[in-house]
């Protein structure tokens, strides 16, 4: 049997059709998830298997999407280690003692079986749910670019202004706070798979904030170590961050087998940038805040713009805003799946 149309495309190979799913698809606008969910912490969520297993299923089911992503958080595995995070609702992850010194690399111990087996039995139960219909789940995690901002500036940041003045004084410290989130990150991805996820993306969310000087020496270098700590899985790697136009060709380097590219350039030019990648996107999620007809004319614009090469997997080029209609989203599924011709037989 073929092997699902997500995993051909990530792959580059003829497909039935241009696959499909969205990023930050559970939970976020869907009224099961709110219905289910409450009002309690995403962390508390993420902590109960049968809970975070069943929101990761939700998007499948309502959207018919190609591949589910885990329902967790890209500092799951720093808060598992008891660093002091914590994620307000409406502000994101906040560290109570933010990283300065030396000493905080303590805090950053090896990752044990242990602090995330709340997140590999969620994995369990996806996998065993999705086996009917042999949708693939993602697994994923934070870049350590995008893991340091939060852990130095303390909290979301537009300036970036923290981390970059720490990057310039203490750039020995900073490289040894690195090199402890990429063996975190490895076995935090590699556990995921072992446990059945079928392809693995890479969070850079925030590494558009850096010059291209910046990217190579701060962030790339880390993230092409996680991508070579992976790479023995055989599963594809996705490497996808915000506000990456000026950086796409350099992030084509880090080894992962496809370039997620944001909603900033169309997919054309961010082809004719990463060479023979497979890439991931575009639409720009706030297309879909306005009614069915004008997604859908957005929808058009990117299948228009992947062309009808091989690897491409349509999403948004950032995630799901939780304001979005969930039957818009459903109607973009339809139109990818019955209009996408990029590596269609």
């Amino acid at each position: 049997m073929d092997e699902p149309v997500f995993l051909r495309a990530c792959r580059g190979e003829s497909v039935s059709h241009v696959p499909v799913w969205f990023m930050r698809q559970a939970g976020r606008s869907l009224p099961e998830y709110r219905a289910l969910r409450g009002t309690g912490s995403i962390l508390d969520a993420i902590a109960d298997p049968q809970l975070a297993c069943e929101i990761t299923l939700q998007p499948v089911r309502r959207y018919g999407v190609d591949a589910a992503i885990l329902f967790s958080d890209i500092v799951v595995p720093i808060h598992s280690l008891g660093f002091g995070v914590d994620i307000v609702p409406g502000r994101g992850p906040v560290i109570a003692e933010p990283f300065r010194q030396a000493s905080d690399l303590d805090r950053l111990r090896s990752l044990r079986d242990e602090d995330i087996a709340h997140v590999t039995r969620t994995v369990d139960l996806a996998v065993s749910e999705l086996a009917a219909t042999d949708t693939p789940l993602i697994g994923f995690a934070g870049a350590p670019f995008t893991v340091a901002s939060y852990l130095i500036e303390g909290a979301p940041t537009r300036t970036f202004s923290v981390i970059k003045e720490f990057m310039d004084s203490q750039a020995s410290l900073y490289d040894q706070l690195v090199e402890r989130l990429v063996d975190i990150t490895i076995s935090f991805l590699r556990a995921q798979v072992e446990h059945g996820a079928r392809a693995l993306q890479l969070f850079d969310s925030w590494s558009g904030s850096l010059t291209r000087e910046q990217y190579s020496r701060f962030a790339l270098p880390a993230t092409q170590r996680i991508l070579e700590g992976v790479a023995d899985l055989k599963v594809p790697t996705i490497l996808f961050g915000v506000g990456t136009g000026h950086l796409l060709d350099l992030m084509a380097t880090a080894g992962s087998d496809v370039v997620g590219i944001d909603y900033h350039q169309t997919l054309a030019a961010g082809r004719a940038l990463v060479g023979d990648k497979s890439v991931q996107g575009n639409l720009d999620p706030s297309r879909c805040l306005h009614g069915v007809d004008e997604a859908l004319l957005a929808t058009r614009d990117v299948l228009a713009s992947a062309g009808t090469r091989s690897g491409h997997i349509f999403n948004l080029g950032h995630g799901v805003l939780p304001e979005t209609d969930p039957a818009v989203l459903e109607a973009v599924v339809r139109v990818v799946h019955d209009e996408g011709r990029a590596g269609v037989k």
